[in-house]
Parts: structure tokens; C-alpha cells; sequence
């Protein structure tokens, strides 16, 4: 049958991983950093999956780290809300404290006044 220039292509990109990957070892061979027998620990179709085998799984992995992504961000922009939340009732707590204890002066303050005026009369009546 016909095949087409998408198969052809696909066998010489994978036929290419596999020979990268026996150079890769017969490299390291050479340079007695792998062992012997640990060419046989994993097979070739393991080392280089096949192009057409796992084409979904990579926009199924990108979907769900994306996903993954959003919902960190999404996460942290919730716990920065209640953090600002918390920081502005924690400061309409101060100003509260301090609008009650200004309060408190200002009546006090009322008092001192309406003494001195009251002693002022006073004072005055006696002159007269």
C-alpha cells in the first residue's frame, strides 16, 4: 500500500532515537562509567518511546499542569485575600481603639471645660 510522508518520517525520527541511544551507551562503555550488563537493565522501546504510542498522554500531561498551575495561583491569590482581610480588621481594630479613646478625652475635656466655665461664673458673681 501507499504510506505516508508522516509515517516515513515518524519510523526515521524514532530509528534515530534508538541509534542515538546506542551511541549514548557504547559511549559511556568506552569510558567505563556503565557497567557491562547494564545495557540490558532497560530495553530500547523503553529508553525511546515510539511517536505515535503516547501522542495523547503529552496534551493530557500539559492540560494537567496547566490545571495544576491555575489552581496554585488561584490558591495563593485566595490565602492573600484573607491575609489583607485579616491585616484590615486588624487595623479597623486599632482605629476603633483609638476613636474610643479619643472619645473618652474629648469628654473629659467637656467636663474640664464645663468646670472651669461654672468656676468662672463663680468668680464673676463674686466680683459683682
Amino acid at each position: 500500500m501507499t504510506h505516508s510522508f508522516q509515517d516515513t518520517g515518524s519510523c526515521g525520527i524514532h530509528e534515530d532515537g534508538k541509534l542515538y541511544v546506542v551511541d549514548s551507551i557504547n559511549d559511556l562503555n568506552k569510558l567505563n562509567l556503565c557497567p557491562a550488563g547494564s545495557q540490558q537493565l532497560f530495553p530500547l522501546e523503553e529508553k525511546v518511546p515510539g511517536l505515535g504510542t503516547n501522542s495523547g498522554n503529552g496534551s493530557r500531561s500539559l492540560f494537567f499542569v496547566g490545571l495544576l498551575i491555575v489552581l496554585i495561583v488561584s490558591l495563593a491569590l485566595v490565602f492573600f485575600v484573607i491575609f489583607l482581610i485579616i491585616q484590615t480588621g486588624n487595623k479597623m481594630e486599632d482605629v476603633s481603639r483609638r476613636l474610643a479613646a479619643e472619645g473618652k478625652d474629648i469628654d473629659e475635656l467637656k467636663k474640664i471645660n464645663s468646670m472651669i466655665v461654672k468656676r468662672l461664673n463663680q468668680l464673676d458673681s463674686e466680683q459683682n
